[in-house]
């Protein structure tokens, strides 16, 4: 039996990490986590490459031209996108997630969803760095584990 399965090892590894200008309060907490996890997991700080769009339905676009860029091995989304009291809410976190997982289905990279869509800000206030934890660490070690599993394969 062969089992697959990616390690959290960042030696060498370069990655590319999107960030949603929007609600910037909390994505930037999610940057600040994702990048203390990578660092803390061995990827050079010359080996990460920080893009910030307007806000979260611009994620997909600039994932798929960092995805494009050979050097990079996988890229993290990131952004809050905090329901209000209109439609818009489920129109933009929908496009956001379908565009963020065609994205990788194209380029065959590993592209991480670490966009938190929140029914309010208490919620994001919990997934950007308090009793949730952060969601940006997370996502940084998605992307490094499955960095890691493409080169099994």
């Amino acid at each position: 039996m062969k089992i697959y399965e990616g390690n959290l090892t960042g030696k060498g590894i370069n990655v590319g990490i999107v960030v949603s200008r929007f609600n910037e309060f909390f994505s930037s907490k999610l940057l600040s986590g994702a990048l203390d996890s990578l660092k803390r997991h061995g990827v050079d700080e010359k080996n990460i490459q920080v893009c910030w769009v307007p806000g979260g339905f611009e994620i997909p676009l600039a994932a798929q031209k960092m995805a494009a860029k050979e050097e990079i091995q996988g890229v993290i989304c990131l952004g809050a996108i905090i329901r209000g009291s209109t439609p818009h809410f489920d129109f933009v976190s929908n496009e956001v997630a379908k565009g963020i997982a065609r994205v990788g289905l194209d380029s065959g990279k590993p592209v991480v969803f670490g966009v938190i869509t929140t029914d309010s800000i208490e919620q994001a206030v919990e997934r950007s760095g308090s009793k949730a934890g952060n969601k940006g660490w997370e996502a940084a070690m998605t992307a490094l584990e499955m960095i890691n599993l493409q080169k099994e394969f």
